[in-house]
């Protein structure tokens, strides 16, 4: 009988022990661990990050790491770490925790658009995805890369179509610079090289006219008649003069890219440089900016007219003056150059 009591004390010491345990454990797996107040937040495991560097990522979101560090090594995770962007969820567990970091990385947002150059497209793009600037700017530059695309230094830039795209936070910048070649033959679909075949243009050189048409103007609607002028004196032979390559060109020559340049002096329009349309026939060899779709399709669906001359109308900032000659192409310029001279605008 004395016996009898023993075994059934410790058979309910045993269930309240395994009860304890139990609790314990379902507390370390399925109760929440957070303690953010937003309903999400965003966390970032970079490439080759050991689990002290996720702890530390970790250690301001969550209630008690001990235990997720439990979990994290009964799930083997502590050796199986996956780089990317994951969102944790205000109230999760440490099972769904764990889970999320092992399997559900998220693409994030890539936006970028209007970059006068790689440097700065680098730049904007090292701020969305976990590549650095130089790394980008290698892979940009790097001659196997651009050959392999029928690119050079040159028109480099023209490759990068601004838009917005989805990629994983870990790409690396060769991934990048991929992915942007298969976006470049994307877009230049049957339509598009059908219509640049029409005006007799090569897809790149589209992009080069295209930056210089959305350089002369920020309104959307007057570009396809910007862009007709440009065809106009294009196809005839006629050097292009535009102000924008010649700003260009200064900055090159200088290497400041920083420079605002308001007016363009007549010294400017004798900058020895490929880029200036003011001493060079043809097209510049290269974009003078990233110019963005709105551009290119309106180079590609150019308005058809007689104008080959414009300028700044005074009287409707933002737009230009059209002219079909010389004479009224003066007459509108006095002008504009008065209002400078008014407005004391020297550079």
């Amino acid at each position: 009988m004395y016996i009898k009591k023993i075994l059934v004390a410790i058979a309910i010491l045993g269930t309240i022990a395994m009860a304890i345990f139990a609790y314990f454990v379902y507390t370390a797996v399925f109760s929440p661990n957070t303690k953010f107040q937003d309903e999400k937040v965003n966390v970032y495991i970079p490439t080759d990050a050991t689990y002290v560097e996720v702890r530390e990522e970790l250690q301001p979101l969550l209630n008690d790491l001990v235990s997720f560090d439990r979990v994290a090594e009964k799930k083997r995770y502590i050796g199986n770490i996956k780089p990317g962007h994951f969102i944790l969820r205000k109230g999760m567990n440490n099972n769904e925790i764990v889970n999320t970091l092992r399997s559900t990385n998220i693409p994030v947002s890539v936006i970028f658009n209007n970059q006068e150059r790689v440097e700065e497209l680098a730049g904007r793009i090292s701020e969305q995805i976990e590549a650095d600037s130089l790394s980008l700017l290698k892979a940009m530059n790097d001659s196997v890369f651009l050959k392999k695309h029928n690119f050079d230094q040159e028109n480099r830039l023209s490759l990068f179509i601004p838009n917005k795209y989805e990629f994983y936070w870990n790409t690396s910048a060769e991934e990048f610079v991929e992915r942007m070649a298969k976006e470049y033959d994307r877009f230049w679909n049957a339509e598009r090289m059908r219509k640049a075949k029409k005006i007799g243009l090569t897809p790149q050189e589209v992009s080069v006219l295209a930056s210089i048409v959305q350089k002369e103007t920020a309104k959307v609607s007057e570009r396809p008649r910007v862009a007709g002028v440009y065809m106009n004196r294009y196809n005839i032979g006629m050097k292009l003069d535009a102000d924008p390559t010649v700003i260009f060109a200064v900055k090159k020559s200088t290497g400041n890219f920083d420079t605002i340049i308001k007016r363009v002096l007549y010294k400017d329009l004798k900058t020895d440089s490929p880029y200036n349309t003011y001493i060079n026939a043809g097209l510049p060899p290269g974009p003078i900016a990233m110019p963005d779709i709105s551009s290119i399709d309106a180079v590609l669906n150019y308005e058809d007219h007689d104008y080959f001359y414009f300028v700044s109308d005074v009287q409707n900032f933002g737009y230009h003056k059209f002219a079909e000659n010389l004479r009224q192409h003066n007459n509108n310029k006095k002008e504009y150059v008065a209002w400078l001279q008014e407005k004391n605008i020297n550079r």
